[in-house]
């Protein structure tokens, strides 16, 4: 039963993940976290990192994850398996009526209305794992006791070195990556944490 479970979740998740991989993120939060239960919002931060950084869609790689996580190797192919197929289907369908019908006003209609919803799902991705990031909550448990000094100055470090220097977001990842271990090594051994 819970194969079943798992296919039917991501199966929802690559039926409705328009936009790409960060539009997806709430809908694998909502699945993953809420509906399931399979996921604490902690290990669910995690597994947004390391699917963001492992080669290929996050969808897919958080797909993966979470299905060696719960049920092995069998858990992860039919994870997968469920993430991708609808995407599959659609496409194959998609371009079937796209080369019937691409003249037709309709269809430019209908790809331009759904560009204000893929903004809205992405902004809502970012803002739901950067209040966690940065506090630890999601956006109705937000206290500003709780704010995350070195977090938030990476973030504003990490902002600046994007839109000023243009630099790769690759090496934005890794460096911020590194020099938060670093900081959190120190504050560990001065007993600050």
């Amino acid at each position: 039963m819970i194969y079943l479970r798992m296919f039917w979740a991501f199966f929802q998740i690559g039926l409705f993940s328009f936009g790409g991989g960060y539009a997806a993120v709430p809908l694998i939060q909502s699945q993953i976290v809420e509906a399931n239960g399979w996921l604490e919002m902690s290990q669910f931060a995690d597994l947004i990192t390391i699917a963001e950084m492992t080669p290929g869609p996050i969808a897919v790689n958080s797909a993966t994850f979470v299905g060696q996580q719960i049920a092995g190797l069998p858990g992860a192919i039919l994870c997968t398996l469920g993430c991708i197929m609808p995407s599959f289907i659609i496409v194959l369908l998609l371009s079937f009526l796209y080369m019937k019908y691409r003249s037709l006003r309709t269809m430019q209609g209908i790809l331009t209305g759904l560009r204000p919803a893929i903004v809205a799902m992405i902004a809502s991705a970012g803002l739901s794992l950067l209040l966690l990031a940065l506090f630890n909550a999601s956006l109705f448990e937000v206290q500003l006791s709780s704010f995350r000094v070195v977090e938030g100055v990476l973030f504003c470090v990490c902002l600046f070195l994007l839109r000023k220097y243009k630099l790769s977001a690759i090496t934005i990842i890794f460096g911020s990556g590194i020099v938060g271990t670093i900081v959190y090594l120190i504050l560990g051994a001065l007993g600050v944490l």
